[in-house]
């Protein structure tokens, strides 16, 4: 009798190594280097990207494969109107500025959110408030390191727990 492998389906923690590259071949981000853990997540809870999540559904440890993840699956389409001009005062005078930056900002909420230096002129800086991969066509190649059934905690909490830490 064959043991029935253990394959990828909501409520596992999954570790995932990836390499994810963009339509140019670009690697933008990589599990597989000295100082990274592959990537842990509790499958079903829409804590990564839907179509990434999707096409990990039915793999079984040490299984490998490509995906290609289109932006509605993604990050999202870009937005050309979520940028907005603020005045150089915002910014602290030391703070060297630079296209691409990825900034942390608080609304007058006091709400923490993320933006991106679109461009620095004269007049101010132009922020873009889209994921820097929003619009992008993401390529993932993924390997399954390991899956396990989720604790009760962690299914309480909706999400993976670092097994390192000792939960």
């Amino acid at each position: 009798m064959t043991e029935k492998r253990l394959t990828v389906a909501d409520d596992l923690v999954v570790s995932l190594d990836y390499t994810l590259r963009l339509d140019d071949g670009e690697i933008v981000d990589t599990s597989i280097s000295d100082d990274r853990e592959p990537l842990q997540f509790l499958q079903g809870r829409g804590q990564i990207i839907p179509g990434l999540e999707k096409a990990l559904s039915g793999m079984a440890v040490g299984d490998e494969k490509d995906v290609v993840v289109e932006p509605a699956e993604g990050y999202g389409e870009q937005n050309p109107d979520d940028v907005e001009l603020v005045e150089h005062t915002v910014f602290p005078p030391d703070l060297d500025l630079e296209p691409g930056m990825r900034i942390r900002m608080r609304d007058d909420e006091g709400r923490a959110f993320e933006t991106y230096v679109a461009e620095v002129r004269p007049n101010g800086v132009l922020l873009d408030f889209n994921h820097p991969l929003a619009g992008e066509t993401l390529y993932f190649n993924v390997k399954i390191i390991d899956l396990r059934p989720a604790t009760s905690e962690e299914l309480a909490h909706g999400h993976a727990h670092d097994s390192s830490h000792g939960h």
